[in-house]
């Protein structure tokens, strides 16, 4: 069954980025007669709040979306724990100890050096420690990156579709060792969002443009996991009559804010399905007043 998701992080307040996402993703799983699931991100316990969480729920119910299934990722990281156990038994991830500090000084070394190019990826300081030093260390504080060298290695040339690029040829290699899990989170965006979509049957992945490098990760985690590996469609985000993104700074209301205005959201909502129809055209999606 066709099967989307909207997958909010509660750390603030939804916008009309938000809604038009959320919109374009309901619509398509309603008009298949398929399912719609909302997916509560929460596994960042520094800045998910509970009065986020309520707010996201009522921003969509004003525009009228409903859901099938409401998930936390709060409530999987057992799931989470057993992939990163196994990419671990595979040799495929190291433990990092380096602070944002580090990493900042080495990348400018880096691009500081002959040749250096352009290192804005992590360098691999800790990918060269030997086992014994790594195995003494490991009561500090610590991420997980993955050996993105040896992770493709592994998974071999890959490919994914998306609706609006066309077929698409993997390149996680661009992202060097990304992290998997976070010194202060149990999993990052890559491996929690990827494990979901998977354990929740997700079909068809609608989500900003924005995240469309992202998707070259996720690629790579489906092949090394044996996981499905859906159809995308990242959309074209909204922009201003001036063509700027929508962007906080530019201080347009949340949707909590035009509720508490008594705007009308089923009214809202379908001045963005215009939008909506306009960048499936190819046409930029313009913010609705």
């Amino acid at each position: 069954m066709l099967t989307t998701r909207f997958a909010p992080s509660p750390t603030g307040a939804l916008h009309l980025g938000h809604a038009f996402s959320a919109l374009w993703a309901h619509d398509v799983a309603r008009a298949a007669g398929g399912r719609f699931l909302l997916r509560i991100e929460d596994i960042d316990g520094t800045r998910s709040r509970p009065e986020h969480v309520a707010g996201i729920l009522a921003d969509l119910t004003w525009l009228g979306l409903t859901w099938d299934v409401l998930s936390f990722q709060s409530q999987r990281l057992d799931a989470y724990a057993a992939a990163l156990d196994r990419l671990r038994a595979c040799g495929l991830l190291y433990p990092c100890f380096c602070t944002r500090a580090d990493i900042a000084r080495e990348i400018a070394a880096s691009l500081a050096a002959p040749h250096g190019g352009d290192a804005a990826a992590y360098p691999g300081t800790c990918r060269r420690l030997r086992a014994d030093a790594r195995a003494a260390r490991l009561g500090e504080p610590h991420a997980w990156r993955l050996d993105m060298a040896a992770a493709v290695a592994a998974g071999g040339p890959l490919a994914w579709s998306d609706d609006l690029a066309g077929p698409v040829s993997n390149d996680a290699a661009a992202h060097g060792d990304v992290v998997l899990a976070r010194k202060d989170a149990p999993a990052s965006y890559h491996l929690a969002a990827t494990i979901d979509d998977a354990a929740q049957g997700v079909t068809h992945v609608i989500r900003g443009a924005d995240l469309f490098t992202a998707t070259h990760v996720h690629r790579l985690l489906q092949a090394l996991l044996d996981l499905p590996t859906p159809i995308y469609c990242h959309h074209p985000l909204l922009v201003g009559a001036d063509g700027r993104r929508l962007a906080k700074r530019d201080g347009a209301p949340s949707l909590a804010e035009r509720r508490a205005r008594r705007e009308d959201g089923r009214a809202l909502a379908d001045a963005l399905r215009v939008q909506i129809t306009l960048a499936k055209s190819g046409e930029p999606p313009i913010l609705p007043a």
